[in-house]
């Protein structure tokens, strides 16, 4: 139980963002943005971090908006969501997996596999993701349309001597896109031993999860490593170097471009300069290699990597067979539905905890309402 809380964040769970109006919020969902307008209104990052502070759960904020316990330990969060099960006194069961569910006449029928059975009122279907059968079995059984699931969040596996031994290399913001579409992403870089990572990747992946799909994860990305600067402005800071460091060799850098040293000279060769070549005896085409490599280099990506404990997938219930104002399935009556098995994911930063958050909290509160 609450496995995916306790290992997200390297362990430290990522609880929510810090973006306290719901519409700008929205923004970050590349499916389900629209829908969740509303819930978000009614149980946002504000709710949840007041949530946890009356459990003493303080949160802190990153720079880049992330939101952690101060303690930097997932297990906080976890005690803070079994203690308020507990003062409710919910009953949590393990080791029931599901065998099937059905509706008699206004009450639902749970079969587990280990032979025990309930019968209920209402039924809140809170599974997960589609890759588990069992949400999406029961969401089928009575009717709804389940989207299948698409990978999301992963990285890209490049195989480029450009990249070769320079994992851990970071540059804090790139602009990548995938030529032929509309998907283009900013943010932070990362060089891992298999390919590109980091949050600008992450991002391009979580809104193409279908369109990169069906390309069997074989594209060409472009990748801006200077994007505060047009590619006349790149060529002109080249053009510049030469009056302004004759002498220096290419290799050693630029300062306007504070690209890694490593990754800048592997730039310099992939661009056919001679490593003791000096900017005033740089040419007119490796000045125009060297500028393409800086605002525009093109890698293949042939599949994509990802931890397996932390998948986010796109794909789920419908999100038109649900009503928002109460997670209340629109086939069913009775029948809830809340977190990953709604076809809503976020890009990374802690948007995929606050649609459940969010979710869980309105199915909870409309299953409550009507035990009253």
């Amino acid at each position: 139980m609450l496995g995916k809380v306790k290992i997200s964040g390297g362990g430290r769970c990522n609880v929510t963002h810090a973006c306290y109006e719901p519409i700008p919020f929205t923004k970050h969902y590349p499916r389900g943005e629209r829908n969740l307008i509303g819930p978000l209104h009614r149980w946002g990052a504000t709710e949840t971090i007041e949530w946890f502070r009356g459990r003493d759960v303080e949160l802190k904020t990153e720079p880049d908006g992330r939101m952690f316990p101060t303690s930097d330990r997932s297990e906080s969060v976890i005690a803070a969501l079994e203690g308020a099960a507990r003062e409710r006194g919910i009953e949590i069961l393990t080791k029931h997996e599901i065998e099937s569910a059905s509706q008699v006449d206004d009450r639902f029928q749970i079969e587990c596999k280990n032979g025990e059975s309930f019968t209920t009122g209402s039924l809140l279907v809170a599974t997960g993701g589609v890759r588990s059968a069992a949400g999406a079995n029961i969401a089928r059984k009575f009717g709804h349309n389940v989207i299948p699931a698409a990978p999301s969040l992963f990285t890209f596996k490049i195989d480029d001597p450009r990249l070769a031994e320079l994992s851990g290399l970071s540059v804090e913001t790139v602009a990548i896109c995938v030529p032929g579409t509309k998907l283009k992403s900013s943010g932070p870089l990362l060089v891992t031993h298999w390919g590109l990572s980091g949050p600008a990747v992450l991002k391009l992946s979580a809104w193409g999860a279908r369109e990169l799909q069906e390309a069997g994860y074989c594209f060409e990305i472009t990748v801006d490593l200077v994007p505060d600067f047009t590619s006349e402005q790149v060529e002109r800071e080249l053009l510049e170097a030469r009056e302004n460091y004759p002498k220096k060799r290419i290799r050693s850098g630029l300062p306007v471009f504070p690209l890694p040293s490593r990754l800048w000279q592997r730039l310099v060769e992939h661009s056919g300069i001679a490593e003791d070549t000096t900017w005033s005896s740089l040419s007119k085409d490796s000045r125009r290699a060297l500028a393409n490599q800086l605002s525009g280099a093109v890698f293949r990506v042939d599949g994509k990597s990802m931890n397996k404990d932390e998948f986010v997938s796109a794909g789920g219930i419908n999100l038109r067979e649900i009503d928002f104002k109460t997670m209340q399935s629109r086939l069913v009556a009775g029948l809830y539905f809340a977190g990953e098995i709604l076809d809503i994911d976020g890009v990374t930063g802690g948007f995929n905890f606050q649609s459940a958050w969010t979710t869980g909290r309105i199915a909870g509160e409309s299953v409550a309402d009507k035990l009253r």
